[in-house]
């Protein structure tokens, strides 16, 4: 295990991607200790990405940039707007909101940083916010795309631990709102600390139900995905297809705004994403397989129990260790790597896996906004020109959203757990 851990790290240190360090450090480990297994690697690889369930990742990616090829973000800002008034600080207010909506749509949060920091951060710098604020607060915001359902990264975990990817869905709901309420109030506080404009906007009945009429089909779409899942109407698989055709309609249709051009970049965005994310799963697979055939789960529990830890103490841990993980660790390895680890450990201990996929994507969705590695602050630095560090100062305040959320589910479990109880019984 020293070999193929430390191999691991080594081949990272030197740049080399996630996916080959994995790949390497397995290679090593077969050819210094056994080499007869060396025959079943390319079997393992495909036997990693056999699974009927993963379909529904690339297809929930292409939705999404379907999404973003249609040029919803827009139209939701717009809507956004006429909720707020006269607030002071609105724009980062709509920033906020405009990412709850956005992140039901799309389930990436690199996906909400792209189309929505490419609009509002530089209407907020115009109007006079602080350019560090306006990319630090949607970065922060776009974590919701990882939380609020359909989340890719949930239906990942869901592939990896072999649980139901609607009661994922539906455990990640309360706590998605709960993040975008605390990063709400963090952002009152802050626009009135620091005296930002406020919006000139009246706003009338009439306008709230023309504009919500407006835009139903696109509110409309988390509910028609999730829902078709959750309902037994179709499997995740499926209402990921769904999803696909529910986009062209409104792309093509509706908002008459996608053509075949555009179609064609978002089909290569989805296929180059998912081409990452399958061959990380693919080594991912072999490298897990390791772990197993050398006991390290039933070691880690074992040792563990020994420590007397309770569900909640263990879970803090574990929080603390994805949080230090995510700053060097992206989102998809690192589900990858963690599950089949910490999962039986955590199960022995009574936690429903539920719970722990929730907190490891919350969790994640914080080192996904968090040098060196953190995708959405490299998506931002292109978008705005400014360096990381800039980006992750002004982002910090609004990532306490995510980190006291985790703490409240992990003492209050029943927060997640209770919605999925009620619902797939």
């Amino acid at each position: 295990m020293i070999v193929l851990l430390f191999s691991l790290f080594a081949f990272l240190a030197i740049g080399v991607p996630i996916a080959f360090s994995l790949g390497l450090s397995t290679t090593l480990y077969f050819i210094i200790f056994n080499k007869d297994l060396l025959q079943v690697v390319p079997q393992m690889l495909f036997a990693g990405m056999d699974s009927y369930t993963l379909i529904a990742l690339p297809l929930f990616i292409l939705m999404g940039q379907l999404m973003n090829e249609s040029k919803i973000t827009s139209r939701l800002i717009d809507y956004c707007l006429i909720f707020i008034g006269n607030i002071r600080g609105g724009l980062g207010i709509v920033n906020v909101i405009s990412s709850m909506l956005f992140g039901g749509i799309s389930g990436s949060s690199v996906s909400d940083t792209a189309s929505i920091g490419s609009i509002l951060i530089p209407e907020m710098k115009k109007r006079g916010y602080p350019e560090e604020y306006a990319a630090g607060l949607t970065v922060a915001s776009s974590t919701m795309g990882m939380i609020i359902p359909p989340s890719i990264p949930m239906v990942l975990y869901a592939v990896t631990a072999q649980e139901s990817v609607g009661r994922l869905f539906l455990g990640g709901v309360f706590p998605g709102i709960m993040v975008g309420v605390f990063q709400l109030l963090i952002t009152i506080v802050i626009s009135n600390r620091n005296s930002f404009p406020r919006e000139n906007i009246t706003v009338s009945f009439d306008t709230i139900l023309k504009m919500t009429l407006k835009n139903s089909y696109i509110l409309f779409m988390p509910f028609f995905v999730v829902g078709s899942v959750i309902l037994g109407v179709a499997t995740p698989t499926e209402s990921a297809a769904l999803g696909v055709f529910y986009a062209l309609i409104i792309g093509l249709f509706l908002i008459k705004s996608l053509n075949l051009k555009r179609i064609v970049k978002a089909l290569k965005s989805a296929v180059l994403t998912s081409s990452k994310i399958m061959i990380i799963i693919a080594f991912s697979k072999i490298f897990i397989w390791v772990l197993a055939f050398e006991r390290v789960p039933d070691e880690l529990s074992e040792t563990i129990s020994s420590l007397g830890l309770n569900s909640t103490s263990m879970l803090l841990l574990f929080v603390v260790i994805i949080l230090i993980s995510g700053t060097f660790i992206d989102v998809s390895p690192a589900i990858l790597l963690f599950t089949p680890v910490f999962l039986p450990s955590i199960i022995q201990l009574g936690v429903s896996p539920i719970l722990f996929g929730v907190v490891l994507v919350i969790g994640l969705a914080v080192g996904a906004c968090t040098p060196p590695v953190g995708n959405c602050l490299n998506v931002c630095a292109i978008i705005t020109g400014l360096s990381i560090g800039k980006i992750f100062k002004g982002a910090a305040p609004f990532l306490i959203a995510n980190i006291v959320t985790l703490i409240i589910i992990v003492l209050f479990p029943n927060i997640v757990t209770w919605l999925p109880e009620a619902i797939m019984k």
